[in-house]
């Protein structure tokens, strides 16, 4: 269920907090955050995050998206932090200089296919910054095109392909059968891989040290900024895992209830500037770019 709200508020379980974190640092997920559902980044948007660098707190994007993916927006938003794509499964620099990947073991990434494909669900597997596919009229390959801006290379089949690769995607309408996959190959894999619906039709696998509450501990140590001091903002249950690394989180009106519940705020949907809310009221006004401790 998607959890809509017209006004920003604390998070029910976060109402007792006394005390609001400083911030050096906020780090953003891309869809459904950062962007409208049309992929349209607002000149709001934009404004907020100038705004951000002028406060002299640090500004970072992640995504499941591949890097590539999102170097449209590293002009309009003055990008300078590395950009940590494939939910943490690469880290590469706003010139696109990869910085360090974590890639799955060529074993795992063949029964991890295997598991998505005897769900049901189209499997897409990422090796370097390369997508590929087997068919380019499955679901949701052509708004991926567009969305990331670049085409899949369509192979007949995974195994030639099974070294080096960082991300391996499950895609369905059926929704309640890509839930049924991410609790199953999470079970099924344990501590092998990282499994997490970045949106309600996609279950992206990566590697274990690959998840956006390691993404936020690697920007940490990275900017040597403390978690203490970064706020995270998302919309999609594998954001919760940054929220639960860092000291201020804020969810998007339209995550569902569970995540919004999971976040220290609650701001306006992505359709009503949710992004640039945020920055206005939770985070510019807890701006602490000398980098004083909280």
């Amino acid at each position: 269920m998607q959890g809509q709200q017209n006004s920003m508020t604390d998070a029910p379980k976060n109402r007792s907090r006394a005390e609001t974190p400083q911030v050096r640092l906020l780090i953003a997920d891309v869809d459904g955050t950062l962007l409208t559902q049309e992929k349209v980044l607002t000149r709001r948007a934009i404004e907020a995050v100038h705004s951000l660098h002028d406060a002299g707190i640090a500004f970072a994007i992640t995504s499941g998206r591949p890097p590539r993916g999102m170097a449209m927006l590293i002009e309009p938003l003055a990008l300078t932090t590395p950009i940590p794509g494939f939910n943490g499964g690469m880290f590469v620099g706003p010139d696109m200089t990869i910085i360090e990947q974590h890639v799955l073991p060529a074993s795992v990434a063949a029964r991890v296919i295997t598991t998505i494909a005897t769900h049901g669900l189209t499997v897409w597997v990422y090796l370097g910054q390369d997508w590929f596919v087997q068919e380019t009229d499955a679901p949701h390959v052509a708004r991926e095109q567009w969305t990331a801006k670049f085409p899949p290379t369509v192979v007949p089949g995974f195994d030639r392909l099974l070294d080096n690769v960082v991300k391996i995607v499950g895609v369905s309408d059926d929704l309640d059968a890509v839930a049924r996959c991410e609790s199953d190959t999470q079970k099924a894999f344990a501590q092998q891989v990282s499994a997490a619906r970045s949106q309600p039709y996609y279950l992206d696998v990566t590697h274990p040290s690959a998840n956006k509450g390691a993404v936020v501990t690697w920007l940490s140590n990275f900017l040597h900024i403390s978690a203490a001091q970064i706020a995270t903002m998302g919309d999609q249950p594998n954001d919760v895992l940054m929220f639960a690394k860092s000291g201020l989180s804020v969810a998007v009106a339209n995550a569902s209830d569970e995540v919004q519940h999971d976040a220290t705020h609650v701001t306006t949907s992505n359709e009503e500037e949710g992004f640039a809310n945020a920055v206005e009221r939770f985070i510019l006004p807890n701006a602490n770019p000398a980098g004083g401790t909280t």
